[in-house]
């Protein structure tokens, strides 16, 4: 079965609508996102696009800031200030890379932790490991751990979870999350020895390493959901453009998985999704109100 994060997504996002809209008719209420982008780097951009676009989709305020590259690392944390005094701001992002003269860790620390939707300011890091359930927790893991729920029918008590990479980003919180769930969890990464066989015993994949096809069919227990976070360009000869891929191989590992992420189409949507529901519930706890999602 191939999970179709798209389709996911859409609903996820109908819900984050239908609670933006009760909570402007009940509350008036109306949850906003900044983005801050700085230089010109392709991805970004139409990632911040994206994300603008299905703000405003959902009935949110959608607040835009562009930097040249060439900003200073203080005239970016003093729009972050300003940015956290806000009221109307429920959800700061600040889209990542950032130029190389910009320290990344004092900006991100730099956003209020109340405010912090990508879940990457230490209060919430730690939040998540200490189970502190005000936490607000990185998109990306939380967009997996709702695909998986849908696969288990809402519970992943004592299945036996893999995530392969430890990054801050992905890995890291996945494991808490999953550990949050009752899940057996195991983290491996590049120094694990033999991958495959650990691979083997998982009921839950989640492969998060940025190396594309590295995880074969042969390593993937028959029935098991496979979650693929990677996101490589692979230029394969005699085509003209990149073709994006995951970190799975898809065709070998789809003839033995229960269920898997494509890529595009699985966990990517998921993000922009998850980026919304947590500005929706950062705005509620703001608000002081009981929210819905």
């Amino acid at each position: 079965m191939i999970i179709d994060g798209k389709a996911a997504a859409e609903r996820l996002r109908r819900q984050i609508a239908e609670e933006v809209a009760r909570l402007r008719a009940t509350h008036d209420l109306q949850p906003g996102l900044a983005v801050v982008l700085v230089g010109e780097d392709p991805a970004s951009q139409v990632y911040v696009r994206n994300k603008g676009r299905q703000t405003l989709e959902a009935g949110m305020l959608s607040h835009g800031h562009k930097l040249d590259a060439s900003v200073s690392e203080e005239e970016l944390l003093t729009l972050i200030d300003t940015l956290n005094g806000d009221p109307s701001i429920h959800g700061i992002l600040v889209q990542l890379p950032l130029p190389d003269h910009i320290d990344e860790q004092r900006v991100l620390q730099t956003i209020d932790p109340a405010k912090d939707v990508d879940g990457f300011h230490p209060l919430n890091v730690g939040g998540l490991a200490s189970g502190d359930p005000h936490a607000l927790v990185p998109c990306t893991p939380t967009g997996c751990l709702l695909l998986l729920l849908e696969q288990f029918d809402g519970n992943l008590s004592g299945q036996n979870a893999l995530v392969i990479g430890r990054s801050n980003i992905v890995g890291k919180p996945m494991a808490q999350l999953l550990l949050r769930e009752s899940c057996t969890v195991t983290i491996a990464h590049s120094r694990t020895r033999d991958l495959p066989a650990v691979c083997r015993k998982a009921d839950i994949v989640v492969a998060a390493v940025g190396r594309p096809g590295m995880v074969r069919g042969d390593w993937i227990k028959p029935g098991a959901v496979v979650i693929d976070v990677g996101i490589n360009r692979v230029q394969r000869e005699g085509e003209d453009k990149p073709k994006l891929v995951g970190d799975v191989a898809f065709a070998e590992a789809a003839d033995v998985a229960g269920a898997i992420t494509p890529v595009p189409g699985g966990v990517g949507p998921m993000t922009i999704a998850c980026l919304l529901r947590n500005t929706v519930i950062a705005a509620c706890r703001h608000a002081e109100v009981e929210g819905q999602l």
